[in-house]
């Protein structure tokens, strides 16, 4: 099968190197596909270890730059690499960062769903490790609030919103 300048295969699925299928289209800040040769942003790399402070510090820069989806990357590469009892919370994380993402794009109603189910997970988990107090510095009953309040305004309006301007604080 023949192969694009992008590596893509012509006529069949993007694969990566180790042959897993991927889309190799550009992505925009909101992590929607482009069309190929467009100039997108630059990706987050995915399976990358980090400690779990320097997910929360990564996170909360793509945040900031209103880049949601990419953050929701980072937090799933601590949920798929970390320990086991954690891996509720940075999968609650990313589906904050999810939701956030859909309801940027606007997307009201997956938005405002991913968003309270993010609330939800988060909330869940630290009730279950009483005792740690604020993990790496976060703020988690205030993310959730700042998520259901969120999930609340986008339903209200029904419009999108900027993703950098309505981004959570994770450390409170």
């Amino acid at each position: 099968m023949a192969s694009t300048s992008s590596g893509r295969q012509t006529g069949a699925r993007d694969r990566d190197s180790e042959g897993r299928a991927r889309n190799a289209r550009p992505r925009d800040g909101l992590g929607r596909p482009l069309p190929y040769g467009a100039e997108g942003v630059a990706r987050q790399p995915e399976g990358v270890v980090r400690t779990p402070r320097e997910t929360v510090a990564e996170a909360q820069e793509l945040l900031d730059a209103g880049r949601p989806f990419h953050a929701h990357e980072v937090f799933e590469d601590a949920w798929k690499s970390g320990p086991d009892e954690e891996r509720a919370l940075w999968r609650g994380l990313a589906q904050l960062a999810v939701g956030l993402t859909h309801a940027a794009r606007g997307n009201v109603t997956g938005g405002a769903r991913l968003l309270r189910r993010g609330a939800g997970a988060v909330e869940e988990w630290a009730a279950s490790a009483a005792g740690r107090g604020r993990p790496y510095g976060m703020d988690l009953a205030g993310l959730a609030d700042w998520a259901r309040r969120l999930a609340d305004l986008v339903e209200e309006t029904g419009t999108s919103v900027d993703a950098g301007a309505r981004a959570p604080h994770l450390r409170g």
